[in-house]
């Protein structure tokens, strides 16, 4: 199965996520098949993007977002 999830990069005790899409059997931080935004919780303004077409896309084709991405792309749609 296909996952919209986040995978974790930057450094010690200072995360920064890409939000990607990838099959669930890979590593968190493994090979994907394509990034689609980012999430950064270390600042304050610009702290998520992601690339609507390309999820749209995704949520079609039968790709299922984890618990965070759900929320997050919750967020985005509240502030648009």
């Amino acid at each position: 199965m296909v996952r919209i999830r986040l995978a974790r990069g930057g450094a010690k005790k200072k995360p920064y996520y890409r939000i990607v899409v990838a099959d669930q059997r890979c590593k968190r931080d493994g090979r994907y098949l394509e990034r689609i935004g980012f999430y950064n919780p270390m600042v304050k303004e610009n702290r998520f993007e992601i690339d609507a077409e390309r999820l749209k896309h995704w949520l079609s084709v039968g790709a299922q977002p984890s618990d965070r991405v759900g929320k997050l792309i919750k967020l985005a749609n509240t502030k648009v």
